[in-house]
C-alpha cells in the first residue's frame, strides 16, 4: 500500500452551485502529471474519496469536488485547518508528447478541474490550447475566467442553454490536432465518435482501494483488462472498447 500523508485545509471555497475548491498544504513530490488523483480519508467513512487534482505546485495541491454524498457533504463544510489523511500520485495521467500544436480540451462539469493542470503545462509548452467546458445550466459553471487567464481559447456549453453555447460538448468544433477529454461515461462516448484523430480520455469510476490492489474498477480495453484507478484513470483513444 502507498504512504500516506497529512494534508492542511488552507481554503475551502463554494464556486458553483454544489461545487467547492479547496486547498491543502503538504507534501506534493508524489504527483507526477495532470490528470492523476488523490484518496481521501473522511472520519466515520470506510472507503476513502478519490478526487481528481486540480492544480498543484510544490507546496499545496488544489482539487474541485462536488457535494454527491455524505463524503463530499463532510469535506463541504470543512473549514481552513482541518487536517486530512491523503493518498497522493494516484493513478496514471495525461501523455502530452502526442498532443500537437492544436490540443483540444473537453470537460464535463466535475470533469472539469484535472485539465486545468494540463492546460497549464501545454501551454507553458508553447501550444496553441482550446478548451470546451460543458455543465447542465448557468449556475454550475466554473472555471472559465481561470482557462482565459491561462490563455486559452475556451467555449462554454450548457445543455439548458442559460449559458454560453447551448448544447453538450460536441456543439463546439474548433480546430485541433489531439482531444483530451474528461467527464461521465456519455459524454466521453459522445466525443469519442464526434471529433476525429487521436485523444485521451479520463474516466470516472467507482474505486475501492485506489491504488490496484482491490481490482473493482477494473475495465475491459482493446489489450485486455485494465484497472481504472491504477492503470487509468487516463486511457488512449485506441484502446477504448465501449
Amino acid at each position: 500500500m502507498k504512504n500516506s500523508d497529512v494534508y492542511t485545509v488552507t481554503e475551502n471555497k463554494n464556486i458553483a452551485k454544489n461545487v467547492f475548491r479547496m486547498t491543502l498544504a503538504g507534501d506534493t513530490g508524489r504527483i507526477s502529471a495532470a490528470g492523476q488523483f488523490v484518496n481521501i480519508k473522511i472520519d466515520g467513512l470506510f472507503l476513502r474519496r478519490p478526487v481528481s487534482v486540480c492544480d498543484y505546485n510544490e507546496r499545496e495541491i488544489v482539487i474541485v469536488y462536488k457535494v454527491v454524498g455524505k463524503g463530499t457533504e463532510k469535506m463541504s463544510k470543512m473549514p481552513a485547518g482541518t487536517t486530512l489523511d491523503l493518498l497522493t500520485g494516484l493513478g496514471n495521467g495525461y501523455d502530452l508528447a502526442p498532443s500537437g500544436e492544436k490540443p483540444l480540451l473537453i470537460g464535463g462539469g466535475v470533469g472539469v478541474p484535472p485539465l486545468y493542470n494540463l492546460a497549464k503545462k501545454l501551454i507553458a509548452a508553447g501550444k496553441e490550447v482550446s478548451v470546451i467546458l460543458g455543465f447542465n445550466a448557468a449556475e454550475e459553471v466554473f472555471f472559465e475566467e481561470e482557462f482565459r487567464a491561462l490563455g486559452a481559447k475556451v467555449f462554454v456549453t450548457t445543455a439548458d442553454g442559460s449559458y454560453g453555447i447551448k448544447g453538450f460538448v460536441t456543439a463546439v468544433k474548433p480546430e485541433h490536432s489531439y482531444v483530451y477529454a474528461c467527464g461521465p461515461e456519455p459524454m466521453l462516448k459522445a466525443v469519442y465518435a464526434a471529433y476525429e484523430g487521436g485523444g485521451q480520455f479520463s474516466f470516472e469510476e467507482r474505486m475501492g482501494c485506489g491504488f490496484g490492489a482491490c481490482m473493482g474498477c477494473t475495465c475491459k480495453t482493446k489489450y485486455g483488462s485494465k484497472r481504472v484507478c491504477k492503470d487509468g484513470p487516463v486511457l488512449f483513444k485506441e484502446e477504448i472498447v465501449w
